[in-house]
């Protein structure tokens, strides 16, 4: 049975890769440098987020099982250590993300069951606690982001694909049900936060890649559609080369002002970055990833460089980690 588990992942999962040569890297901006491989096993759909100057990565799947390890990452040491387990049941496809002094995860699937439960960590005492279930549907897949001191979790699937979304209040441990994001329901989105707002990039719709791209206003409650991101309209030339920017299980990260979405794929894995200005509503193809192309990966920012580490290729489950400094220039050898 595992034998066949695992041509089956094989045959689903052989994507083909996308990726820049050298001369075309020499002309982006931005560089990729290899860092210290992370401790834990291998694996993919974790979830990754920061909490001051530590980077958090925990959950996930190694090819046989579901997971429920945590791990915190120093920059300044490109060294990993083990943290308290999470303690609820191993899982993929969760939520993380950091607010204030402490991360959440909550929501995901743990191979029969879909997941609403919700628990906080305490880097300071390296202790978890269980929280307010989530109060959608039980579901994975979802995406997250965070906003002014409080959580935003939405879509995902429950059984069927969703796009309801709630937010959550840290101090009153609540959550409260907030207009649906607009557009078609959708499954394995992305998100980064710039300026005070939360963007919600691309997704999967019952077989369909999408193509649009929003943004939540808190301070409004409102949504708003920003453009399309891909070469939607003969008549103009900034989407020229909109070609890959779509795409799902990728990584979002905010990094002085600007998001950029890292790894993930529509069917082929994709290695191409993409840099968004919130000012222009404009993309910019930076330096491709460095790493083997992936999906599933997880990643955070802390300063003024991204981190992606984790992912799967194929039936490749990895764990190095590289990191992303924007404004650098390329640099093979680093």
């Amino acid at each position: 049975m595992k034998v066949y588990y695992q041509i089956l992942l094989l045959i689903l999962f052989s994507f083909s890769i996308v990726s820049c040569d050298d001369d075309e890297d020499e002309d982006l901006m931005g560089n990729w440098s290899e860092l210290s491989d992370f401790d834990g096993v291998p694996r993919s759909d974790a979830v990754g987020f920061s909490i001051g100057d530590k980077g958090y990565i925990g959950t996930g799947y190694d090819g046989d099982d579901r997971l429920s390890d945590f791990w915190e990452y120093s920059p300044s040491q490109n060294f990993w250590t083990q943290k308290a387990d999470f303690p609820g049941v191993a899982r993929t496809g969760a939520v993380g993300f950091g607010i204030g002094d402490k991360g959440y995860i909550g929501t995901g699937y743990d191979g029969d069951n879909k997941m609403s439960d919700f628990y906080a960590y305490d880097p300071a005492t390296n202790t978890w606690e269980k929280k307010a279930d989530f109060k959608g549907t039980a579901r994975y897949g979802a995406v997250g982001f965070v906003v002014d001191g409080k959580g935003y979790m939405g879509s995902g699937y429950d059984g069927n694909y969703l796009k309801d979304f709630y937010e959550y209040s840290p101090s009153a441990d609540t959550w409260t049900q907030i207009v649906s994001i607009g557009g078609s329901k959708r499954f394995n989105a992305n998100s980064f936060v710039l300026e005070g707002k939360g963007y919600v990039i691309s997704g999967l719709d019952n077989g369909s890649y999408l193509s649009d791209m929003w943004s939540y206003n808190p301070s409004t409650g409102s949504w708003t559609e920003m453009r399309e991101i891909y070469d939607a309209d003969d008549d103009n030339t900034f989407d020229d080369d909109y070609t890959s920017i779509a795409r799902i299980n990728a990584v979002g990260l905010e990094i002085n002002g600007k998001g950029y979405l890292a790894t993930g794929g529509t069917g082929t894995l994709l290695s191409t970055i993409w840099e968004y200005d919130p000012a222009t509503d404009l993309w910019t193809e930076r330096t491709a990833f460095e790493g083997l192309s992936r999906t599933d990966a997880v990643g955070f920012s802390i300063g003024s460089r991204g981190y992606v580490t984790t992912g799967r290729s194929s039936s490749y489950y990895l764990d190095d980690i590289w990191s992303f400094d924007p404004k650098a220039e390329y640099d093979e050898d680093n």
